[in-house]
């Protein structure tokens, strides 16, 4: 396995350093993974926890962003947002790996992927938070132009308050509110957009390595969600695809969460896609 830069700290962090569940062969082919707001690597609500059966084949290296799982606070040194995510990404590929982030996650993942594109093995995003690859696109500049308008006025939220109206929304059974989850949402509601963040597109079009776009089909959301969601969402996952060179697949049966609410067609997938099939 190639080294892995000294960030990486196997399931407990030291000052200033991210938390990585590691799972799987130390001789497999790494992955890295990236999650999305409100979660951690191995949260099962809303995380990777669902891809350890990828162990077999695969190292499995599920890093916690700042702010969440087991990973330090956000800081002043290291500031909570994609950004943050993208330096802890970067050197976390070490000499090379497999690349796939979640919503939020997804945008840390492209801008790390650009950056050191020699390192990246191949790269996956899923359901992607990138407005700004499709801001062109209507249904993205309306969900652009409501996102902005509804941040203007947002609500001073708990964590707790924001659990509820999130899980109300999209018609998932709402996760526990133990201290780790709390302290995720908080973390959310505290770190920088990522549907404002600018994005490397000519960089990773250009990158030799394979590129996978997947996107859930909404077909069984609430309607509201698919419709202020769904749409601008699927609508992102399809134009990023185009214009950074990627494959665009659709995962039936799943929304916003392919590898929660249909992790054996995502495996399957990931599988083939990692494997060169």
């Amino acid at each position: 396995m190639p080294a892995l830069a000294p960030v990486f700290r196997p399931n407990g962090p030291l000052p200033g350093d991210v938390h990585v569940t590691a799972l799987g062969p130390e001789s497999g082919p790494p992955v890295v993974f990236v999650h999305g707001s409100t979660s951690w690597g191995d949260d099962p609500a809303y995380g990777f926890a669902a891809q350890r059966p990828l162990a077999g084949r695969f190292r499995l290296l599920l890093m916690d962003r700042r702010g969440y799982g087991g990973s330090p606070d956000a800081g002043d040194r290291f500031p909570g947002d994609y950004l943050a995510d993208a330096d802890d990404v970067a050197e976390l590929l070490g000499a090379g790996a497999h690349l796939i982030g979640h919503s939020y996650g997804a945008v840390g993942a492209m801008i790390a992927a650009a950056r050191r594109p020699e390192a990246v093995r191949s790269l996956t995003l899923v359901e992607p938070g990138s407005y700004q690859a499709a801001a062109d696109h209507p249904a993205v500049a309306e969900a652009l132009h409501a996102n902005r308008a509804a941040y203007a006025d947002l609500p001073d939220l708990t964590p707790e308050e924001w659990l509820k109206a999130a899980a109300g929304s999209t018609g998932m059974p709402q996760p526990g509110t133990g201290d780790r989850r709390l302290r995720a949402a908080g973390t959310a509601l505290r770190e920088r957009v990522c549907w404002e963040a600018g994005l490397p597109l000519p960089v990773l079009r250009a990158a030799a390595f394979p590129k996978l776009v997947v996107s859930g089909t909404w077909e069984d959301a609430p309607g509201p969600y698919r419709e202020r969601g769904g749409v601008p969402l699927m609508a992102c996952a399809r134009v990023t695809a185009k214009r950074i060179g990627a494959r665009h697949e659709q995962v039936p049966g799943s929304a916003h969460y392919p590898h929660v609410e249909a992790p054996e067609r995502l495996n399957a997938l990931l599988t083939a896609f990692w494997s060169g099939d």
